[in-house]
């Protein structure tokens, strides 16, 4: 029998770095989906990068206070 996976601290660096990734990895999805192709993560990530990441990060901010 397999152990659960040990989750990282959620304030932790890996913790923002594996939920910035899924964020990256639903606009690869979504715009893939879109264009009707696999638009490849480094595009995804670029785009996201430019285009979402300060917003996302001010989200993610305001959720802590609450």
């Amino acid at each position: 029998m397999q152990s659960p996976p040990i989750l990282p601290d959620p304030g932790s660096p890996y913790a923002q770095f594996l939920a910035e990734r899924e964020e990256i990895n639903r606009h690869k999805w979504i715009t893939s989906q879109r264009e009707g192709r696999d638009i490849g993560f480094e595009r995804a990530l670029n785009e996201w990068a430019n285009d979402h990441r300060i917003q996302w990060r001010k989200e993610q901010a305001e959720d802590k206070k609450r």
